[in-house]
């Protein structure tokens, strides 16, 4: 039997107006909301992949700050966001699977009212002294000095739940130290106030201390990944510097309101995965400290629970809790 005359007409309207829901995206510019202040990993390596995102995309990508409390202000502003995917942001650990352990309430549910397009980056934590005001070159040596000190040593983060205040918590009652955590707002202003001798070490994410560690300002004693990291070969593990069972990564993914459509959500995981193929990409986010990862939005879902028990001990090991 042939098509009727109405039926082959509706199957050409359908068609191009399926391709157009799937290809016509984006339009317009869109926001990326970063719930850290400028400065520091996440803000770095989004841009970093923002630039990326602007020429496969045809479109600009603008990031616009939005730190505080944690990340938990940035990260609802990317649930609470219309879902049309002119809104989306980079999600940490920190606000897919450490918050909700930390704070009394958050403003979001992180299981159900963000979705993950695709992995973003993974990084250490990296154990840095300021050269200036610290002798030790090693972690044993970094260890006595702190012993010998009357009033123990400080630490800094740039927040109260972060990777890099539970990694300065859990260093510090491991070895029985006497530490005091210092939170600041990002790398920003820990750098400063370690620079000046007011911070004594920082168990922090390794993009925001790349260029310093290069510059002789900061000592890099150890990094908490299982393997020495590519760009720090002469930097030992924690557990080659006598720190054992001390794997700690960082680690981030887009995401976006819940409820975006799943062609566009399908549209932004497949121009990250052009992106991250690229070498030369790859490489820049290596220089920086991080290395590039792109998953389908189900991985990142499954990682980001995975992990959530861990941090829900560690976080109750530290103590930590905020309302």
């Amino acid at each position: 039997m042939q098509p009727t005359r109405r039926a082959l007409l509706a199957t050409s309207l359908a068609l191009p107006a399926v391709a157009r829901a799937q290809g016509a995206f984006p339009e317009r510019p869109v926001r990326v909301i970063v719930p850290w202040p400028p400065g520091g990993s996440t803000d770095v390596l989004c841009r970093l992949l923002c630039e990326q995102m602007s020429q496969k995309l045809g479109q600009p990508f603008v990031v616009e700050n939005r730190p505080g409390a944690g990340g938990n202000i940035g990260h609802d502003a990317i649930a609470k966001s219309t879902p049309d995917g002119y809104t989306i942001g980079p999600v940490t650990v920190g606000g897919w699977s450490i918050n909700q352990y930390l704070y009394a309430r958050l403003p979001y549910d992180p299981e159900r009212d963000i979705q993950p397009i695709s992995m973003h980056w993974e990084l250490p934590n990296v154990f840095v002294v300021p050269a200036q005001h610290t002798p030790a070159r090693t972690m044993a040596e970094y260890i006595a000095w702190v012993r010998a000190r009357p009033n123990g040593v400080t630490y800094g983060s740039p927040g109260v739940g972060t990777t890099a205040h539970l990694s300065g918590s859990m260093f510090t009652g491991r070895l029985r130290i006497e530490g005091t955590h210092v939170p600041f707002r990002g790398a920003a202003q820990i750098i400063p106030a370690m620079l000046g001798g007011d911070v004594n070490f920082a168990l922090d994410n390794l993009a925001s201390y790349v260029p310093t560690i290069a510059g002789g300002q900061f000592r890099a004693l150890a990094v908490t990944s299982a393997e020495r990291w590519p760009t720090l070969p002469d930097v030992p593990t924690m557990a080659e510097a006598g720190v054992p069972d001390f794997v700690v990564t960082s680690w981030c993914a887009m995401g976006a309101p819940g409820g975006v459509a799943a062609p566009i959500i399908q549209r932004l995981n497949a121009a990250m995965k052009e992106v991250f193929e690229d070498a030369s990409v790859q490489d820049r986010f290596l220089r920086t400290g991080a290395r590039c990862l792109w998953t389908m939005p189900a991985v990142a879902a499954e990682r980001a629970a995975r992990e959530r028990p861990m941090w829900r001990d560690v976080v109750r090991i530290s103590g930590a809790r905020l309302e």
